[in-house]
């Protein structure tokens, strides 16, 4: 009776003991896949060669038969729709996959931007009035296709933060989150983001702020860190709107981080689980 009293005991300890040291989870999530074949490149490379667990691909991009091929060679890896109403690059454009016309700009694209911009004065879709049907029409088109094209689809995240833009967007983006048995990212869990701890702008940079980053998770949190990995050649250096000019040494240095040696050993040392989205659905162990 005594001893399996002190079994049970040293059971309870080694639960609690296990239960205090569970390390950190992340999700490393690389945006924008489909808007450049150097960005489907480095995503591929990010996450084959280094530590990124999760993929958006936007839907109407140029490159999103590429990526479509590319995601089918790499099955192992989450993939999120990232809903996109906007095409925002001065030198390549996509346009809608449905008939919307109030989500168009006189050429047919989508707007280059969601909220006013300064340097793209009324080219933002909030500058007009647009029709929550239209949104409606052109969400499910995109969904529709993803899921006939990756139907490894684990969730539903926002380009530029277009499905947060008004209330009535928020609620028929959730409605059809549900429709389609999609959830969406942020609604999975009670995930933190967290972003580069110090200046980031140079590759240099961005590898000591996120080592500092890492060092400062804690014990059983889970965690989201969301960047764009990209290459920097001849093609990322057409790529850029006005604001942003720097596109491909600023996605060469996501890259730079999300393959770093030293990053990946600090992970293993703390004790870093690395997870997609699509784990946050299974149950806990």
């Amino acid at each position: 009776m005594k001893k399996t009293f002190y079994i049970f005991l040293f059971y309870l300890i080694a639960t609690a003991c296990k239960a205090q040291f569970k390390g950190p989870r992340l999700i490393v999530r690389g945006d924008d896949m489909g808007f450049s074949h150097s960005g489907n490149e480095a995503l591929i490379m990010s996450y084959k060669q280094g530590i990124e667990t999760s993929i958006e691909i936007i839907v109407p991009s140029p490159w999103f038969p590429e990526a479509v091929q590319l995601l089918k060679q790499n099955p192992g890896v989450d993939v999120g729709i990232h809903l996109a109403l906007t095409s925002e690059w001065d030198n390549v454009k996509w346009r809608p996959l449905s008939d919307c016309p109030s989500l168009k700009d006189s050429n047919g694209y989508f707007y280059p931007m969601v909220y006013p911009n300064r340097n793209y004065p009324g080219q933002a879709i909030l500058e007009h009035d647009f029709m929550i049907g239209d949104i409606e029409k052109e969400f499910r088109a995109q969904i529709e296709m993803a899921l006939k094209q990756i139907p490894t689809i684990s969730h539903v995240s926002s380009h530029m933060g277009c499905t947060n833009m008004r209330e009535d967007v928020k609620a028929l983006t959730k409605k059809l989150a549900t429709e389609y048995k999609i959830p969406i990212g942020p609604d999975l869990v009670n995930v933190q983001n967290i972003s580069y701890d110090g200046p980031h702008k140079t590759s240099a940079e961005k590898i000591q702020s996120f080592l500092s980053m890492l060092n400062k998770l804690e014990q059983g949190k889970t965690y989201l860190f969301v960047d764009h990995p990209g290459i920097d050649n001849e093609e990322l250096r057409a790529v850029y709107h006005i604001g942003y000019e720097t596109v491909a040494a600023d996605r060469q240095g996501v890259t730079d981080v999300f393959t770093n040696e030293r990053v990946k050993a600090l992970i293993k040392q703390k004790g870093i689980q690395l997870i997609g989205y699509k784990d946050l659905l299974q149950p806990k162990n």
